[in-house]
């Protein structure tokens, strides 16, 4: 079962528990700091994905001559 599967069912149900373990005060500080690690991980894999295809260019480049 993938993540995506989950639904709205799902995610509401997600929403209520951290709602009821963390309470309505830190639920913004929550999310905030889960969007920092979310945006930091894509930029990462990004840089990570356009050095791999800078390499792969290098290389390219190298065996044509």
């Amino acid at each position: 079962m993938s993540l995506a599967s989950i639904g709205i069912p799902g995610l509401i149900l997600i929403l209520v528990i951290a709602l009821i373990i963390f309470g309505p005060s830190k639920l913004p500080e929550l999310g905030r700091a889960f969007g920092r690690t979310l945006s930091e991980f894509k930029n990462s894999t990004r840089e990570l994905v356009s050095n791999d295809e800078k390499d792969e260019d290098k290389l390219l480049a190298e065996k044509k001559s």
